[in-house]
Parts: structure tokens; sequence; C-alpha cells
């Protein structure tokens, strides 16, 4: 799979095109892999209030695809506008989405809509529409990797990926062989963390890929800083739940002990007790856990800054990095994405991914929290609609890094930012620390 960060001359048009054709039938082909597997009660079902049905989501991502790029992009008439009000981002509360049609009709309507907007790729303008085309790739994306926590938190997430039964467990295969794979959990990474010296770095991307959130590109100055080489492992946090972290109000703010108070809960979400993930990253905490655990290893949360420059920056050349480890687009010998183990592998398990300053698993496995609201840069400017950013930059958002093993590689890069409430654990997330 080449980069998505590919950029064409006017010249290179017949190529750029194939490309994005090629790109967009590998994201289908692995969103219908999902959807094949889904059952109807599961596709119906709302597993949890904040979030709509597993099967709104794939019609979701039909009708945005038809909306943009068949009636915004091309000027073309509303395909199956019977089900506009069921799919649109505003149209019925979430509790309502459950009332889907079947998924042979859903499944009829991608089809349908992907078949049309083919054809608007062999003659569209992509001098000014290759953007919004690169846009609505991350859209599925995007929408494909909450599909996959809403299956998790469902149990319905046993074969979604293309991994082996034996690199899923991540240490021990099924039959109970020796994964030599993965190194088995031995090493406490607690203390192992990088200096980052003070200097400026570039934030941010100005490229085709990059949303509106993502831009522009700007020069930041930091401080020196350490932060962790690796996200904090599931043998870490277990000290941190030993030691009564979730019944000692000393290490929680006053909002996380609120949090804690309303949840009534003592472990992450997708907690595994279980040595073999010992080496894993703590997946499944929200913000709050987070910060807490932070505070009791004396250290905080790395500022979205100082998340982003330990990840991309090359001080040696000046140069910031799509990924950590340079331009090369993602793949296994680098990080977990993409669904291919579909679940998360061990912090050290990919050193080919390292950054610059040898920070890993900065892409993939988990996402990271930080200690950052989400906010539009200095020179913000909405794309392709104001609701797709500008409306969570409420002061109530905490900004996130790195990927999942969820997330797809056109939505994987050292500038992307995802964003969730603070005492949101369902999502793929962990976190690493960092201090002065």
């Amino acid at each position: 799979m080449k980069s998505s960060s590919i950029k064409f001359r006017a010249s290179d048009r017949p190529q750029q095109r194939h490309q994005l054709k090629e790109w967009y039938e590998q994201c289908r082909q692995g969103t219908l892999a999902i959807f094949e597997q889904v059952d109807e009660e599961t596709f119906r079902a709302q597993v949890h209030p904040d979030f709509s049905p597993v099967g709104w989501h794939f019609g979701h991502i039909a009708y945005t695809e038809s909306l943009w790029l068949r009636e915004r992009s091309a000027g073309l008439a509303p395909l199956f506008p019977e089900h506009r009000r069921l799919f649109m981002a505003d149209g019925l509360p979430k509790c309502d989405r459950v009332k889907l049609p079947g998924k042979a009709v859903i499944r009829h309507y991608l089809d349908t809509v992907r078949k049309e907007i083919f054809q608007i790729l062999e003659t569209i303008d992509l001098d000014r529409h290759e953007r919004l085309w690169r846009w609505m790739l991350q859209h599925e994306s995007q929408h494909c990797e909450t599909i996959a926590f809403l299956l998790q938190l469902s149990g319905s997430r046993d074969e979604l990926g293309a991994g082996s039964r034996e690199k899923r467990v991540g240490g021990v295969g099924e039959a109970g062989e020796e994964n030599t794979h993965y190194p088995l959990p031995t090493t406490n990474y607690q203390n192992q963390m990088i200096k980052i010296p003070a200097g400026y770095f570039e934030q941010g991307s100005n490229t085709t890929d990059a949303l509106d959130n993502e831009r522009p590109a700007h020069q930041v100055y930091l401080d020196t800083y350490w932060i962790d080489r690796y996200p904090v492992t599931c043998a870490e946090y277990r000290l941190f739940m030993k030691a009564g972290g979730y019944h000692n109000p000393v290490w929680w703010s006053e909002n996380g002990w609120q949090w804690l108070q309303r949840e009534q809960i003592a472990r992450p979400l997708y907690w595994l007790e279980d040595p073999q993930y010992d080496n894993h990253p703590v997946c499944g905490v929200s913000w709050y856990e987070a910060e807490a655990y932070a505070k009791f290893a004396d250290k905080r949360l790395p500022t979205e800054a100082e998340w982003e420059k330990a990840a991309s920056w090359d001080a040696l050349n000046s140069h910031h990095r799509t990924y950590p480890w340079g331009e090369i687009e993602p793949n296994l010998d680098r990080c977990n994405h993409n669904y291919a183990i579909a679940q998360t592998t061990p912090v050290n398990a990919h050193p080919n991914g390292r950054s610059a300053y040898g920070c890993e698993d900065m892409l993939g496995n988990v996402w990271e929290w930080t200690a950052c609201v989400f906010d539009g840069y200095a020179g913000f400017a909405s794309y392709p609609y104001t609701g797709y950013s500008q409306v969570y930059f409420d002061g109530q958002h905490q900004v996130l890094k790195g990927g999942s093993w969820a997330t797809r590689p056109w939505a994987l890069r050292a500038s992307f930012r995802n964003w969730y409430h603070p005492g949101v654990r369902q999502i793929l997330a962990g976190f690493r620390c960092a201090k002065k």
C-alpha cells in the first residue's frame, strides 16, 4: 500500500485517479470484511447510550459519501432520500437509530453509492476536489474504528482482523505454543524516559491529507522535557490499582474524583487479568484515569505539542516526519494498526517504528491521551463544514494522539488529532507520561 501522503503533479492525474480508486477499494474491502461478520442482532443493538448502533455507522458511511462526492461535488440528485434523516449525523437521536433497515438494504446502499462515485472519479476535477476525496477516505476509516470498539463492547469482535490467532494473543498462541512474534512480558518500563532537548519543532500539517484541525503547520518552541519511551503497560498500571489508586482521592483531580464516584469503577474497561498481557499497553482508560496514574507515578500527561515533537521531529535534519520512523507507509513491521492483529500487542513489539528521539509505539496499538483541550490552531479554517471540528472547540474535549490497532493507514500519522470527553473510556485509549 502506497502512502496516502503522496503528492501529485497536474500531469499525473491518471495515476492519481488510479491511486485514489485503489485506496478506496482497499478501505472498503476492510469495511465489508467487518460488515459480513456482524449478525443482524448486533448490527441493530445500541451497546452504549453515547454511541449509535454498529449498523448505523455503515449506513452513515454510504450517506456521507453520497452527500459530499455525488451531491456537493458533482451536483447530482440524492440517492435513496428515504435514508437521509436516519443516517445524517444530526438527523435522529442515537437511541432512535436502532430502527435500521436490514443488512441487505444497507449493503445495497453502500454498493450503489460506491459504483456511482467511481464513475464520478473518472472525470472529476482533482485540482479542486482531491482534498475532499482524501477527507472522505478518512471519514470511512474513522467510522470503522468506532465500529471496532463497539464490537469490542458487545463482545462480538472475534475474527475481525487479518492476523492469525497466534499473532493476536501476543505471547502464547491459541493452542498454547510459544509465539515468537513478540517478546514475552519481562520488563518494567516505568523509568525508561527519553530526554527531548529544548527547541523549535513543526506542529501540524499542510499536506492534502491533513484535516482542518491539523492545519496550519506552525513552529512551536518547547523547553526541555522527558517523555516515556513506551505507553504505560498493564503491569505498570496494576501497581496503581494495587496501591488503592481507585480508592484514594489524593491522586485524582476534583473533577476526576467526582467522575469516579459516579462511575464506581475499579479497573480499566478492557482490563484482562492475565500475565501474558502485562507488556501490552493499558487500554480502555478515561482521561481522568490517565491523569490520576500520572500523578501517582510522580509524572504528568504530555501536552499535545510534547507528544507530537517526540513522535515526529527529526532534530538532526530539522524536519517533520509524517510517521515516527520517516515517510515509509505504515506496515506491521512498524506499528499495530488496520485490524491486522485485532487487539493490542506488546509495547516493544515494533522497534522499527521508533521515532528519531527513540520513542516507541507512538502510532497504532492504543490512542494516547494528552494534557491538552481540543482547539484550533491559529489560522484554523473549517473544512469541509463547520461541524467537523469547530463545534468541538468547546473546552470539553481532550486531545488524543497516535491511533490504535483499529486505525486505518489513511488516518494514521503523527499530526492526526482525535478528541473525546475526558470521561469516555470506551475508545481504544491508553497513554504515556511526561515530566520536566
